[in-house]
């Protein structure tokens, strides 16, 4: 990770913000010669004040034996990115860049059993679904849901480090960030935009 006081946001809480708007995240582990990944949907709660990721994965995947073998577990949680011309810039001969948001988090996942499992996916579902949708947990067939539960296996995740980055031309003078988000806003990239929304944020 590329580590710059900088780039750094300190503010915990806002993190955790950034971690529960971006919950489709990447978890790798290492299984043998080579790292495995995944993405994933994660519901991020905290818990008496320790964050805990939770998700289920399918079985006999390689990532599941993966999990099985190390529980040590890497989750990168990505947000906005996009390149930033060094023609922005009030100084120009300089090298251009990339302006990018991201959240590494370390942990031990723990596999859970079957019944632990389904009250993964009842929260899951409900969470993007609501209880009153048609394709809410409480509506699905039971014979769908106990066939559907013996395919994956859910976890949990105790987060025990974070690390961020919020690279967002925090180095540069107010003008050239000014010029960059300009750039930015008059770009019809969905993430550029989004990056020239926290630039002025923090100007």
């Amino acid at each position: 990770m590329y580590k710059r006081p900088h780039f750094t946001e300190t503010d915990s809480e806002k993190v955790f913000e950034f971690m529960q708007q971006n919950p489709f995240a990447i978890i790798t582990c290492v299984n043998g010669d080579f790292p495995v990944a995944t993405h994933i949907p994660l519901e991020i709660r905290m818990i008496e004040n320790k964050i805990i990721l939770t998700g289920h994965i399918m079985n006999e995947t390689d990532h599941y034996k993966a999990f099985v073998k190390n529980e040590n577990v890497l989750v990168i949680f990505n947000g906005p990115h996009c390149y930033v011309s060094a023609s922005w810039y009030v100084k120009k001969n300089i090298a251009s860049t990339w302006n990018y948001m991201t959240v590494h988090t370390k942990g031990k996942l723990k596999l859970t059993d079957n019944n632990e499992t389904k009250k993964i996916i009842e929260s899951i579902t409900n969470q993007y679904e609501g209880n009153n949708s048609e394709a809410s947990f409480n509506k699905m067939p039971h014979d769908y849901i106990e066939s559907m539960s013996k395919a994956i296996v859910g976890f949990h995740i105790e987060i025990e480090s974070i690390e961020n980055v919020f690279k967002l031309s925090q180095n540069r003078d107010e003008l050239t960030r000014k010029q960059i988000i300009e750039n930015l806003e008059n770009s019809n990239d969905y993430n550029a935009g989004q990056i020239a929304e926290e630039m002025k944020i923090r100007l």
